[in-house]
């Protein structure tokens, strides 16, 4: 099936998951994952009508921008180090990859030096996986309230990527959890995070019975990966 085709389904299966979760269709953001795949994969989506486009590497995600259409939002999912803040802050619609108050504060100051204001969302491990990035859920309590006061920041909601498991059911608590750390805070802090960004090809369908608002699809729209020939 082409890229077209994938989208179409990937946004009809969207649709439905939501539709049975009694919500909005429109309330759910699909972000297509395109790490690994050409620019030209790209535009074949954007010619579909898909705006919104994930990648994991901040030198992917560069190096692809002026080969890709015109138009389009970046987001960066993968994990951002410090020193690569500058060189993406100014490409990215939203940054999900926020794991650490040391990151939070540096992607600040420099967006501070840009004249940008970064939008943002916190990682969070709820499974306490070591193989993960992320915020610890403890932590996540301790520091939002300094993140928060950061200037230059506009934090949106949190981020997960649990462990994967080949029975997508197996994830529910932890996509349930996030959704409830978000509320906690939301009630503690008085503040809104609408976006929960949470749910890749294989468990969407749950991750939006969870509340997710985006979801992170990649070979469900651009096919299988082959890393060994990236």
């Amino acid at each position: 099936m082409s890229i077209a085709d994938n989208l179409s389904r990937v946004r009809a299966d969207l649709a439905a998951a939501a539709t049975a979760a009694g919500r909005d269709p429109e309330s759910i953001t699909l972000v297509a994952v395109s790490k690994t795949w050409p620019a030209s994969d790209v535009a074949e989506a954007a010619a579909a009508g898909q705006r919104i486009f994930g990648e994991n590497k901040v030198q992917e995600l560069l190096a692809k921008i002026p080969e890709s259409p015109a138009g389009l939002a970046w987001h960066l999912i993968g994990h951002l180090q410090s020193n690569k803040v500058r060189k993406v802050l100014p490409h990215c619609a939203l940054i999900h990859s926020i794991d650490s108050i040391e990151l939070a504060r540096d992607v600040s100051r420099i967006a501070g030096e840009l004249g940008l204001t970064a939008r943002i969302l916190l990682q969070v491990n709820v499974a306490s996986d070591e193989a993960k990035f992320g915020f610890p859920v403890g932590v996540v309590r301790e520091a939002f309230a300094e993140i928060r006061s950061l200037p230059h920041l506009e934090v949106r909601g949190l981020m997960t990527v649990p462990p994967f498991d080949e029975d997508p059911g197996q994830v529910r608590p932890h996509f349930a959890a996030l959704r409830r750390l978000r509320d906690e805070l939301e009630r503690e802090h008085g503040v809104s995070l609408p976006e929960l960004s949470m749910g890749m090809s294989h468990d969407c369908r749950i991750a939006i019975e969870e509340g997710a608002t985006m979801v992170r699809v990649g070979s469900a729209i651009f096919g299988r990966r082959d890393y060994g020939a990236a």
